[in-house]
């Protein structure tokens, strides 16, 4: 069917009509829930999605407050808006946000990796050293190329790889505001077309997959990309029992045999609870690209007893294990948490006004790097509260009150 022929100067909301009333008579579907306000559209259909007919709604919950400590200094409040259609995910999340809050709030950090693109190159094995040699030489030329395509972006390293006949050149980019997905892709092809005329040597593509966008690799998990960013927080006994209904040491071996022994036996990635949840529903909710919620799972999440690391050395001695492990420390390790706050789909109205409300208090932090603290200090407040459900085995029952379908 047709969905591209429409009346010339045709506004947005009656393109989207249109193309949903040809699509419910050529198949003969009924569609009419997917109807969307002229305000929410903009220019959704001609920047976000092709041939759009209509919009799904995803339910959007309210988390918090968390008290978050920025890598700046400052230490701010903040509430976050959750799109998720998981029962039981938002009351999760909320419930941790109250227990990290009460403990003190969360500690954060970021250093930020940029965002990268692999081009390939085909290079006979035997010229790999030449090829790599001249490259670096041709280095201040080829990112001017890349520079010369947007005034936002900067090339701030390369690496290069060699296996079989290719040649991967892998840049890393500051993007400004912007995430820098596409930003990056036209920069990297204007540096592999200049050094493919350059060196006389194929370019196969700009996007090898040594940068692994929207995919778990160990690359991305030892190297980072985008933001890496490090939560960390420290819960009381009383705040443990209080606010998560859990007893210290019952955490501590629910996080052993989970986090570690779990983790290592299926080989995963990521040693995490759920960190792609709580990206996944910020990422919706904020118009950033859901898909690369695949890197954020790469999380790795840990608990240790600070009282058990101040008795080490008594460690012969009867001592009572309530007092060992009075405090916790939670910490988690997000090596890739790629936002933006400009472009794409932060420029949707709904999810721009869920982006100022995450960010309603700005601190002095460049606006993305406050976005990634602040979903790295997110993941933590749901990673504490899953563990509490798990270590005291009342997870079922959660889902049972708030996630079951009342059908089954």
């Amino acid at each position: 069917m047709d969905l591209r022929n429409l009346p010339e100067g045709t506004e947005a909301s009656k393109r989207i009509s249109e193309r949903r009333r040809r699509i419910e008579k050529e198949l003969g579907a009924d569609l009419n829930l997917l109807t969307i306000d002229a305000p929410r559209i903009e220019s959704a259909d001609e920047r976000n999605c092709e041939q759009m007919f209509g919009a799904v709604p995803v339910p959007v919950g309210l988390a918090g407050p968390l008290l978050i400590h920025f890598s700046s200094g400052e230490s701010v409040h903040v509430y976050l808006p959750l799109a998720t259609t998981e029962g039981a995910l938002v009351a999760s999340v909320n419930r941790g946000c109250k227990a990290l809050t009460q403990a003190g709030g969360v500690r954060v950090n970021s250093v930020y990796k940029g965002m990268t693109r692999s081009m390939a190159f085909e290079v006979e094995s035997g010229k790999w050293k030449v090829e790599s040699e001249s490259i670096r030489k041709l280095e201040k030329e080829w990112k001017a190329a890349a520079e010369s395509t947007s005034s936002h972006l900067k090339v701030l390293s390369s690496e290069i790889d060699c296996k079989d006949d290719c040649l991967f050149l892998t840049i890393a980019c500051d993007t400004d505001e912007a995430m820098g997905m596409n930003m990056v892709t036209i920069a990297a092809q204007a540096a592999g077309e200049f050094l493919s005329k350059k060196l006389d040597i194929p370019l196969l593509t700009v996007a090898a997959n040594i940068d692994s966008d929207k995919k778990p690799s160990g690359r991305t998990k030892e190297k980072g990309r985008g933001h890496s960013v490090k939560a960390e927080a420290t819960l009381s006994e009383a705040v443990i029992r209080d606010m998560l209904k859990a007893e210290p040491e019952a955490l501590l071996k629910t996080a052993h045999a989970k986090l570690e022994v779990g983790s290592e036996i299926a080989g995963t990635l990521g040693k995490n609870l759920h960190a792609a949840n709580i990206i996944a529903a910020l990422y919706i909710a904020t118009g950033q690209d859901a898909a690369h919620v695949v890197e954020g799972s790469l999380a790795d999440t840990s608990i240790t007893s600070i009282q058990n690391e101040k008795t080490s050395k008594r460690a012969n001695e009867q001592t009572n294990l309530r007092q060992i492990h009075s405090e916790i420390t939670i910490h988690t390790s997000l090596p890739a948490i790629l936002v933006g706050v400009r472009g794409g789909g932060t420029e949707l109205p709904a999810q721009k006004q869920c982006l100022n409300l995450l960010l309603k208090h700005q601190t002095s932090l460049p606006k993305k790097t406050q976005l990634a603290e602040t979903i790295g200090a997110a993941v933590l407040a749901g990673e504490i509260s899953l563990l509490a459900a798990q270590a005291t085995n009342t997870l079922a029952k959660a889902h049972q009150r708030h996630a079951r379908n009342g059908s089954l």
